[in-house]
Protein backbone atom coordinates (compact mmCIF):
# COMPACT_ATOMS: atom_id res chain seq x y z
CA UNK A 1 0.00 0.00 0.00
CA UNK A 2 1.52 3.63 -0.91
CA UNK A 3 1.49 5.86 1.78
CA UNK A 4 0.87 9.55 0.85
CA UNK A 5 2.20 12.72 3.73
CA UNK A 6 -0.69 14.97 3.29
CA UNK A 7 0.40 18.64 4.49
CA UNK A 8 -2.81 20.85 4.75
CA UNK A 9 -4.19 22.96 7.70
CA UNK A 10 -7.41 23.55 6.48
CA UNK A 11 -9.69 20.78 7.83
CA UNK A 12 -12.12 21.88 4.56
CA UNK A 13 -9.56 20.76 2.38
CA UNK A 14 -7.70 17.90 4.14
CA UNK A 15 -10.46 15.60 4.98
CA UNK A 16 -12.46 14.92 1.46
CA UNK A 17 -8.83 14.89 0.09
CA UNK A 18 -7.46 12.26 2.83
CA UNK A 19 -10.99 10.51 1.93
CA UNK A 20 -10.30 10.37 -1.53
CA UNK A 21 -7.18 9.36 -1.39
CA UNK A 22 -8.10 6.66 1.23
CA UNK A 23 -10.56 5.56 -1.09
CA UNK A 24 -7.97 4.84 -3.90
CA UNK A 25 -6.22 2.74 -1.38
CA UNK A 26 -3.21 4.69 -0.02
CA UNK A 27 -2.22 4.51 3.40
CA UNK A 28 -2.68 8.39 3.84
CA UNK A 29 -0.58 10.72 6.90
CA UNK A 30 -2.23 14.11 7.71
CA UNK A 31 -0.19 17.29 8.96
CA UNK A 32 -1.35 20.26 9.75
CA UNK A 33 1.86 22.44 10.03
CA UNK A 34 5.53 22.72 8.55
CA UNK A 35 6.96 21.03 11.53
CA UNK A 36 4.91 17.91 11.95
CA UNK A 37 5.81 17.37 8.00
CA UNK A 38 9.65 17.58 8.13
CA UNK A 39 8.89 15.06 11.26
CA UNK A 40 6.33 12.67 9.12
CA UNK A 41 8.73 12.95 5.87
CA UNK A 42 11.70 11.09 8.11
CA UNK A 43 8.98 7.94 7.83
CA UNK A 44 9.63 7.60 4.42
CA UNK A 45 5.87 8.18 2.69
CA UNK A 46 6.07 7.53 -1.27
CA UNK A 47 4.62 10.67 -1.94
CA UNK A 48 4.05 13.92 -0.12
CA UNK A 49 0.88 16.32 -1.11
CA UNK A 50 2.50 19.79 0.11
CA UNK A 51 0.35 22.86 1.10
CA UNK A 52 2.45 26.11 0.77
CA UNK A 53 0.44 28.22 3.09
CA UNK A 54 1.36 26.55 6.30
CA UNK A 55 0.71 28.77 9.72
CA UNK A 56 4.28 27.73 11.11
CA UNK A 57 6.76 27.47 8.50
CA UNK A 58 6.48 28.24 4.59
CA UNK A 59 5.34 25.18 2.36
CA UNK A 60 8.47 26.38 0.08
CA UNK A 61 10.80 26.16 3.28
CA UNK A 62 9.16 23.12 4.15
CA UNK A 63 10.15 21.63 0.58
CA UNK A 64 13.73 22.57 0.45
CA UNK A 65 14.24 21.45 4.08
CA UNK A 66 12.85 17.96 3.23
CA UNK A 67 15.17 17.83 -0.03
CA UNK A 68 18.15 18.75 2.36
CA UNK A 69 17.47 15.89 4.83
CA UNK A 70 17.63 13.41 1.87
CA UNK A 71 13.86 12.82 0.99
CA UNK A 72 13.75 11.91 -2.47
CA UNK A 73 9.83 11.13 -3.20
CA UNK A 74 7.56 13.23 -5.20
CA UNK A 75 6.57 16.63 -3.57
CA UNK A 76 3.15 17.69 -5.23
CA UNK A 77 2.24 21.44 -4.11
CA UNK A 78 -1.47 22.70 -3.27
CA UNK A 79 -0.56 26.78 -4.12
CA UNK A 80 -3.28 29.49 -3.57
CA UNK A 81 -0.40 31.68 -5.71
CA UNK A 82 -0.85 32.27 -9.18
CA UNK A 83 2.13 34.02 -10.17
CA UNK A 84 4.55 32.11 -12.69
CA UNK A 85 7.68 33.41 -10.50
CA UNK A 86 6.32 32.27 -7.46
CA UNK A 87 5.26 28.72 -8.84
CA UNK A 88 9.33 28.86 -10.44
CA UNK A 89 10.18 29.14 -7.44
CA UNK A 90 8.04 26.59 -5.58
CA UNK A 91 9.62 23.56 -8.45
CA UNK A 92 13.22 24.84 -8.43
CA UNK A 93 12.17 24.08 -4.49
CA UNK A 94 12.31 20.79 -4.77
CA UNK A 95 8.83 19.97 -6.19
CA UNK A 96 7.79 17.77 -8.64
CA UNK A 97 3.94 19.28 -9.77
CA UNK A 98 1.52 21.65 -8.63
CA UNK A 99 -2.21 22.26 -8.34
CA UNK A 100 -3.96 25.36 -7.86
CA UNK A 101 -6.78 25.93 -5.49
CA UNK A 102 -9.48 25.76 -5.56
CA UNK A 103 -9.18 22.12 -7.46
CA UNK A 104 -10.76 19.07 -8.18
CA UNK A 105 -10.03 16.13 -5.97
CA UNK A 106 -10.36 13.83 -9.36
CA UNK A 107 -7.78 16.07 -10.94
CA UNK A 108 -5.63 15.88 -7.75
CA UNK A 109 -6.06 12.48 -7.56
CA UNK A 110 -4.66 11.74 -11.50
CA UNK A 111 -1.57 13.99 -10.44
CA UNK A 112 -1.07 11.67 -7.59
CA UNK A 113 -1.25 8.67 -9.94
CA UNK A 114 1.18 9.80 -12.05
CA UNK A 115 3.89 11.11 -9.85
CA UNK A 116 3.49 7.78 -8.28
CA UNK A 117 3.85 5.86 -11.67
CA UNK A 118 6.85 8.35 -12.16
CA UNK A 119 8.43 7.01 -8.79
CA UNK A 120 7.91 3.35 -9.60
CA UNK A 121 10.03 3.83 -13.02
CA UNK A 122 12.79 1.57 -13.62
CA UNK A 123 15.85 2.77 -11.60
CA UNK A 124 18.35 2.08 -14.47
CA UNK A 125 21.70 4.52 -14.48
CA UNK A 126 21.10 6.75 -17.21
CA UNK A 127 23.99 7.80 -19.16
CA UNK A 128 25.47 9.69 -22.15
CA UNK A 129 28.59 11.80 -23.78
CA UNK A 130 30.43 11.69 -20.38
CA UNK A 131 27.30 12.64 -17.61
CA UNK A 132 25.45 9.54 -15.23
CA UNK A 133 22.63 9.53 -13.70
CA UNK A 134 21.03 7.87 -11.23
CA UNK A 135 17.27 7.72 -10.32
CA UNK A 136 17.44 5.97 -7.37
CA UNK A 137 19.90 8.40 -5.81
CA UNK A 138 18.49 11.46 -8.20
CA UNK A 139 22.10 12.57 -8.48
CA UNK A 140 24.35 13.07 -11.36
CA UNK A 141 27.51 13.14 -12.13
CA UNK A 142 29.91 13.98 -15.42
CA UNK A 143 33.69 13.28 -16.60
CA UNK A 144 35.54 16.57 -16.30
CA UNK A 145 36.81 17.29 -19.75
CA UNK A 146 40.21 20.10 -20.41
CA UNK A 147 39.05 22.88 -19.37
CA UNK A 148 36.43 22.07 -16.76
CA UNK A 149 36.73 24.49 -13.53
CA UNK A 150 34.80 23.92 -10.05
CA UNK A 151 32.61 25.97 -8.49
CA UNK A 152 35.85 28.20 -6.67
CA UNK A 153 37.61 28.48 -10.58
CA UNK A 154 40.18 25.53 -9.71
CA UNK A 155 41.19 23.66 -12.44
CA UNK A 156 39.27 19.81 -12.48
CA UNK A 157 41.19 16.84 -13.37
CA UNK A 158 40.13 15.62 -16.98
CA UNK A 159 38.73 12.38 -16.81
CA UNK A 160 37.63 12.19 -13.49
CA UNK A 161 33.93 12.00 -12.11
CA UNK A 162 32.26 15.07 -10.89
CA UNK A 163 28.84 15.45 -9.42
CA UNK A 164 26.66 17.85 -11.15
CA UNK A 165 24.71 20.39 -8.48
CA UNK A 166 21.06 20.51 -10.24
CA UNK A 167 17.51 21.82 -8.79
CA UNK A 168 15.17 19.53 -8.78
CA UNK A 169 13.67 20.96 -12.39
CA UNK A 170 17.23 20.57 -13.76
CA UNK A 171 17.33 16.84 -13.02
CA UNK A 172 14.29 16.28 -14.28
CA UNK A 173 15.35 17.93 -17.40
CA UNK A 174 18.31 15.93 -17.44
CA UNK A 175 16.35 12.59 -16.89
CA UNK A 176 14.12 13.19 -20.17
CA UNK A 177 16.96 14.37 -22.35
CA UNK A 178 19.25 11.31 -21.35
CA UNK A 179 16.16 8.67 -21.16
CA UNK A 180 16.26 9.71 -24.99
CA UNK A 181 20.10 10.25 -25.55
CA UNK A 182 20.66 10.86 -29.87
CA UNK A 183 16.63 11.78 -29.99
CA UNK A 184 15.03 15.15 -30.46
CA UNK A 185 12.90 15.50 -27.58
CA UNK A 186 9.74 17.58 -28.83
CA UNK A 187 9.72 20.71 -26.29
CA UNK A 188 5.96 19.92 -25.50
CA UNK A 189 6.27 16.38 -24.08
CA UNK A 190 9.63 18.04 -22.13
CA UNK A 191 6.88 20.28 -20.50
CA UNK A 192 4.48 17.77 -19.70
CA UNK A 193 6.85 15.44 -18.23
CA UNK A 194 9.19 17.39 -16.03
CA UNK A 195 6.39 20.19 -15.00
CA UNK A 196 3.23 18.11 -15.39
CA UNK A 197 0.50 20.68 -16.93
CA UNK A 198 0.75 23.78 -19.09
CA UNK A 199 0.77 26.46 -16.57
CA UNK A 200 2.48 28.86 -17.59
CA UNK A 201 1.24 29.26 -21.72
CA UNK A 202 4.63 29.28 -22.90
CA UNK A 203 7.96 27.36 -22.51
CA UNK A 204 10.08 30.35 -21.73
CA UNK A 205 10.62 28.27 -18.57
CA UNK A 206 11.93 25.45 -20.49
CA UNK A 207 14.16 27.53 -22.00
CA UNK A 208 15.55 29.05 -19.02
CA UNK A 209 15.92 25.31 -17.46
CA UNK A 210 18.04 24.07 -20.27
CA UNK A 211 20.30 27.72 -20.24
CA UNK A 212 21.07 26.64 -16.42
CA UNK A 213 21.81 22.99 -17.50
CA UNK A 214 24.18 23.70 -20.15
CA UNK A 215 26.06 26.31 -17.62
CA UNK A 216 26.68 23.31 -15.02
CA UNK A 217 27.56 20.61 -17.87
CA UNK A 218 29.79 23.16 -19.53
CA UNK A 219 28.45 23.48 -22.88
CA UNK A 220 28.39 26.39 -25.29
CA UNK A 221 25.36 27.42 -27.37
CA UNK A 222 27.74 28.16 -30.20
CA UNK A 223 29.13 24.78 -30.01
CA UNK A 224 27.36 22.31 -27.85
CA UNK A 225 29.27 19.21 -26.96
CA UNK A 226 25.96 17.71 -24.86
CA UNK A 227 22.66 19.80 -25.11
CA UNK A 228 21.42 20.81 -28.58
CA UNK A 229 18.70 22.86 -29.69
CA UNK A 230 16.53 21.67 -32.60
CA UNK A 231 14.52 24.39 -33.94
CA UNK A 232 11.26 24.46 -33.86
CA UNK A 233 10.88 20.84 -32.49
CA UNK A 234 13.19 20.70 -29.21
CA UNK A 235 16.46 19.25 -27.74
CA UNK A 236 18.85 16.37 -28.33
CA UNK A 237 21.17 15.55 -25.71
CA UNK A 238 24.41 14.31 -28.07
CA UNK A 239 25.61 10.19 -28.17
CA UNK A 240 29.18 9.72 -27.53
Amino acid sequence: MKRVLLVEDDPAISEPLARGLKREGYQVDVQGDGAGALAAAKRQPDLVVLDLGLPDLDGLDVARRMRADGVSVPILMLTARSDEVDLVVGLDAGADDYVSKPFRVAELLARVRALLRRGDATALQLVGRGVRLDPTARRAWKVARPGDVDDAGAPLEPGVEVPLPLSAKEYELLRVLLREVGTVVPRQVIMEEVWGSEWFGSTKTLDMHVSWLRKKLGDEVGDPQYITTVRGVGFRFERD
